[in-house]
């Protein structure tokens, strides 16, 4: 699999769409790999999950949602890949310019950046086809890598200037 193939196959349609219509997606996409492709897309999906367990992306989401758990973050990132490698890659670079989109998926009129489980898709997919299960590769360490944001407003201010004028806390 090569990773304009990977990025294909993981990046939305639409800015606005849903977690559930990112997810469906996916899954179908997916159903057409064969067993070696879907393992070496989940390889490639992990692979870029750890690029982003970093504190200054969480921070971000923090920013955006309030998000506060592993768990949230995960799905924070799964929603970053779904931006597609540009979006992605700018990200990393500098998570302050998740403030420049325009156009955000949304729950109850929120911002709503997660796709729960979109990281699980590949492996119940090859799971549920073989009978056996794909390597565990954790999506990140023990911890997210750089120094911890700090969630002091006038902090976040100075660090996330565009997702403060954005989202306002």
């Amino acid at each position: 699999m090569t990773e304009a193939e990977f990025w294909d196959l993981v990046t939305r349609t639409e800015p606005q769409q849903s977690e559930q219509q990112c997810h469906s997606e996916l899954t179908a996409k997916l159903t057409e790999l064969d067993d070696d492709a879907l393992a070496a897309f989940d390889k490639m999906f992990g692979q870029q999950m750890r690029r982003s367990y970093h504190w200054n992306i969480w921070g971000a989401a923090y920013i955006i949602t309030g998000c506060d758990s592993d768990y949230a973050f995960a799905e924070f990132r799964g929603f970053l890949l779904s931006l597609g490698e540009d979006w992605y890659n700018k990200v990393i670079a500098d998570p302050d310019c998740l403030g420049e989109l325009t156009l955000w998926p949304t729950k109850d009129d929120y911002a709503y950046p997660f796709i729960e489980d979109f990281d699980l898709i590949a492996g119940q997919l090859y799971e549920d086809r073989t009978g056996n299960e794909l390597p565990f590769v954790p999506s990140g360490q023990h911890t997210p890598q750089g120094k911890k944001f700090s969630t002091k407003k006038k902090d976040l201010k100075k660090n996330y200037p565009k997702l403060s004028a954005l989202f306002p806390f």
